[in-house]
């Protein structure tokens, strides 16, 4: 079937959507302010722990064809990124605690029309998660979610440890029918497995020139795909997760592919409803880039203050062609500046978007154990 090519009636707004809005801006600075009381200064919201900062690059495919040469795949060429790896929370809790995971992704020097907020800038983010649709389907079911998150942040710890084991069996007696739940993986239940070996996914729609689409990220790479669903002993320190990543990476590199599905039919590839699974039968994911990285340091304390603090990623830093979707998308934009002014004010360290990402690092954190991205 032929793309759908996207029209401005494709969205609506939801009923009290500016109220909800200023709503979702509340919640995350009260997630902020919690932490902040709590000796973390300047935490992001959500994803608040990192588990890796990988430096980069993004090489766009040759010859692709017109309706997936768009945006910032609409030319050949080679991009520097940096990849940020991470879980749910807005406060730092130990890996026992096991939420979805996230990826992050920053490509830098990218040239051509940009979306509001983000004039003069140089970077295109891609926000994802690593399930194929959000949690939740509109903007008021986020917003009642991340109140659940508000509520619970910096809430007994220890009972957050003892029901993500009982969430995690759950999920796992899930699995073994052939299904998975949202609910319980985002109540800790998320199987705890290597987050290198995962698939990442924008989950909701954005623009891709003038279609529809969603993206995906793919671990192709050998020491990546033997990866999947391997199991990290989560039970014991605050960060093996974390230090299964910075062990892997030490060693080898990786490559991933990034992969385009284009909307085909509105009914079953809504643009407003985020938790619908666009079905791949009907549109299949095809591959447009390819993210590789050399062997690295994974996480150290210096990166973490560069990326973690000095940086933000938001669907909003980037081309006018990959516009953002849905209401979802459309209430994200005001909340995760709000937060990042938060932040910004709140950490010691101002938050920018980079021009370029050499000398970011000292020599000693990118490894040159290898001259060649992956083994």
């Amino acid at each position: 079937m032929d793309p759908v090519i996207y029209t401005p009636d494709m969205e609506h707004s939801i009923e009290d959507e500016a109220e909800i809005n200023a709503q979702l801006a509340d919640t995350l600075l009260k997630i902020s302010k919690r932490t902040e009381a709590d000796g973390f200064h300047g935490l992001r919201s959500v994803h608040a722990k990192s588990h890796a900062l990988l430096v980069g690059e993004l090489e766009v495919a040759t010859d692709l064809p017109p309706h997936l040469a768009q945006g910032l795949f609409g030319h050949a060429g080679t991009y520097p990124v940096m990849m940020r790896f991470s879980t749910t929370p807005g406060d730092i809790l130990p890996d026992s605690v096991s939420t979805p995971r996230g990826l992050a992704i920053k490509v830098v020097g990218v040239d051509g029309a940009r979306l509001p907020g983000s004039e003069g800038d140089m970077t295109q983010d891609f926000v994802m998660v690593n399930g194929p649709a959000f949690q939740t389907s509109n903007a008021k079911s986020f917003l009642n979610s991340l109140k659940l998150l508000a509520a619970t942040t910096d809430k007994a710890e220890g009972a957050k440890v003892a029901l993500s084991a009982v969430m995690r069996g759950t999920e796992k007696v899930i699995e073994t029918f052939g299904g998975k739940s949202a609910l319980v993986r985002g109540l800790g239940g998320e199987p705890a497995s290597h987050p290198a070996g995962e698939t990442y996914y924008t989950g909701v729609p954005i623009l891709y020139g003038r279609y529809i689409a969603k993206l995906q990220v793919v671990p192709v790479s050998e020491n990546l795909t033997m990866l999947a669903d391997q199991p990290i002993d989560i039970t014991h320190g605050q960060t093996p997760i974390r230090d299964a990543m910075i062990e892997h990476f030490a060693l080898y590199g990786g490559e991933w592919e990034v992969r385009v599905q284009l909307c085909t039919n509105l009914d079953t590839m809504p643009v407003e409803d985020a938790a619908k699974v666009w079905p791949e039968d009907q549109s299949p994911y095809v591959t447009v880039a390819r993210l590789r990285v050399k062997s690295q340091t994974a996480w150290s304390e210096e990166r973490s203050q560069a990326v973690d603090h000095g940086m933000s990623f938001s669907p909003w830093h980037g081309l006018a062609a990959h516009r953002p979707l849905g209401s979802i998308m459309r209430l994200r934009k005001s909340a995760y500046e709000a937060s990042v002014q938060f932040r910004s004010a709140h950490s010691g360290h101002p938050v920018a978007e980079p021009r370029s990402l050499d000398n970011l690092f000292t020599d000693e954190q990118v490894s040159e154990l290898t001259d060649v991205y992956y083994p």
